[in-house]
């Protein structure tokens, strides 16, 4: 995988970048004016992240991820990963069949559904998650390969299915790694 160079990702005017981001020269990012990136983050292969988006430190998102956070915004916390394909989105078209839908419309014949996603630290999602507008991931949750998230999670619960249920508990022995982790960093 080719990565911007630190210059390329520099002139692409983000609000704020940290250190050691990696971005693939394959994916795509639009308004970089709304999107922060934190310390060694990484953004792989046609992945597009567009709108108003935060990402803290250490998160991943691999390939083929979508998060699109429009006006409302997305917040992916410090230490999650977004796995293979993952959607994630703070603005929707409303699918009742009362309005009109897509981008090609006036937005006086449609009405959005626009609401923030929040996505706090040390969350994975499997491959394929969707995760919709309003939902907050909390700290910890772990989501299965193609769970559909219509609602906000648990701390530290694993989730599975569409739509997701929590199913158990998820062990914090990471967080001892990651203490580990921060202190050989300084």
């Amino acid at each position: 995988m080719a990565y911007l160079s630190d210059e390329q990702i520099a002139a692409m005017g983000f609000a704020h970048v940290g250190r050691n981001v990696r971005i693939s020269d394959r994916a795509a990012i639009y308004e970089c004016e709304k999107i922060s990136i934190g310390d060694n983050s990484r953004i792989d292969d046609f992945c597009v992240v567009a709108g108003r988006v935060t990402i803290g430190r250490n998160v991943h998102l691999t390939v083929f991820n979508n998060v699109e956070g429009g006006r409302p915004g997305v917040t992916i916390g410090d230490f999650s990963t977004l796995a293979y394909g993952c959607h994630v989105v703070a603005q929707s078209d409303d699918y009742s069949g009362r309005t009109m839908v897509n981008s090609t419309i006036p937005a006086a014949y449609k009405q959005e559904v626009e609401d923030p996603v929040v996505i706090e630290r040390q969350v994975i999602l499997g491959t394929g998650c969707v995760v919709l507008p309003g939902v907050t991931i909390a700290e910890g949750t772990s989501g299965g390969a193609r769970s559909l998230f219509l609602e906000s999670t648990e701390p530290w619960s694993i989730y599975v299915g569409s739509p997701a249920r929590r199913i158990k508990a998820r062990s914090r022995d990471l967080l001892a790694l990651e203490a580990r982790f921060l202190a050989a960093e300084e």
